[in-house]
């Protein structure tokens, strides 16, 4: 049986997205005759904690775990909530406080690539160690935190062992990138690490075909194209809401606030009296207080319901009562090749997704494929009121469903298949 390290910042009991992908591939990487073996910070500061992921891992699994030293600490002396915002890529560019925009400077320039490189190189001598140890060949590192791929770096140059690095989001191209306030020379510095790394390591595996696309210019390594996927395993049967509920699951920041779409909701309130009598608006996670003025300004509070922040299992739930989902992201260049991880679990979900981003979002083709929902970019206000409408009539007459939704090969058993063909080396 290979065996594989796999280092990664984000493990149970860490919450939100980042942890999943990496969960769900060892939890059933066994299936492909691949032992995996994790090695992790031993006391991370996590922005979200869900305790019901401990759950999901494997038993005999061997976890390695070492100290981490974050200046996030620190920080957190002086504002805790704008700390933790920080630490998890919230970045709210508008009407900053000083406190804010020192934080940030900060973080973009004296932290390079991020404030876990402290982790870095405490971490090479006793990886080595655990390697000849276990006998392991191959290392595969998943950033973001990128600084995580750095001990990918040292470890191949030490150790001659096989190296995959993967992306579940890009680096010098992601959307908050540009907002840590970063002189010319630690631009230059992100761009020569990111180089380094692309062009190091054995293999790359990437989560869109637009990070594909944009690495292809950087490295002639091969990379390929594994997206973040579901799993149903631990999902329960559910009855649907009797309400027309649209929910939307996870963070709307600032810069994901569509206007045209709280429009086309007020408009149908008060043009169809049953869309009245049957709407709610079901907001769960963190909600920027832009976004909810925007909300309450189109006379949409009346039928808004925040649940704040929910575990994974109860936003599976929440996936699956509800009547539409939506999926919104913001309206830039840079989120084009951004394919948020719950887009998978909401096309699992088998309820219309009514997706908001920019004009050519590659999340587009996948919903558009996969036959579970429409995407409208920002400007598109009288086709998405449409479509509501027509969804709303569907529902009115118990006829809202997907009945040629296309989702099976997002299954995480399936993903976990393709990465164990690319661990096969030649």
């Amino acid at each position: 049986m290979q065996k594989v390290l796999i280092i990664t910042y984000y493990w149970p009991p860490a919450g939100g997205p980042g942890v999943q992908r990496w969960l769900k591939f060892v939890k059933y990487l066994r299936d492909f005759n691949i032992e995996p073996i994790i090695y992790t910070p031993e006391n991370p500061s996590y922005p979200i904690i869900d305790e019901t992921f401990l759950n999901e891992v494997p038993k005999g699994i061997k976890i390695y775990k070492r100290p981490i030293f974050e200046p996030y600490a620190f920080a957190k002396i002086f504002s805790k909530k704008k700390t933790k915002k920080i630490s998890a890529g919230i970045i709210n560019s508008k009407n900053q406080s000083f406190l804010e925009k020192l934080l940030l400077w900060i973080r973009g320039n004296l932290f390079i690539p991020d404030a876990r490189k402290f982790w870095v190189k405490p971490s090479f001598a006793f990886l080595s160690k655990i390697m000849e140890q276990e006998g392991i060949g191959t290392v595969i590192t998943t950033g973001p935190p990128h600084s995580v791929h750095l001990i990918g770096l040292e470890l191949k140059k030490r150790n001659k062992v096989r190296w995959i690095a993967d992306f579940r989001d890009p680096w010098t191209s992601i959307g908050y990138h540009k907002k840590l306030k970063l002189s010319v020379s630690s631009q230059k510095k992100h761009k020569l690490l990111e180089q380094l790394v692309l062009n190091e390591a054995d293999k790359i595996i990437v989560t869109s075909n637009t990070t594909k696309q944009e690495f292809a210019h950087i490295t002639k390594k091969p990379i390929t194209v594994i997206t973040n996927g579901y799993d149903t395993s631990n999902v329960s049967p559910v009855v649907l809401d009797v309400n027309f509920t649209v929910s939307h699951i996870g963070s709307l920041l600032s810069g994901r606030n569509p206007i045209n779409l709280w429009k086309a909701f007020s408009e149908l309130i008060h043009e169809i009296p049953d869309f009245k009598k049957y709407f709610k608006l079901q907001l769960a996670g963190v909600i920027s207080s832009d976004v909810l003025e925007s909300i309450y300004f189109f006379g949409l509070q009346p039928y808004t319901e925040l649940l704040g922040y929910i575990s994974h299992e109860e936003a599976l739930q929440c996936q699956k009562k509800s009547q539409v989902l939506l999926l919104i992201e913001i309206d830039s260049e840079e989120t084009q090749g951004i394919i948020p991880g719950k887009v998978f679990e909401y096309m699992a979900a088998k309820r219309p997704i009514l997706g908001m981003g920019p004009s050519k979002w590659e999340v587009g083709n996948l919903i558009s494929e996969s036959n579970t929902g429409r995407t409208y970019n920002y400007q598109q206000a009288s086709e998405l009121k449409n479509s509501l409408l027509e969804w709303f009539l569907d529902y009115k007459k118990d006829q809202l469903t997907l009945p040629f939704a296309k989702v099976e090969q997002y299954h995480r058993r399936e993903l976990t298949k393709e990465l164990s063909k690319y661990l096969a080396w030649e």
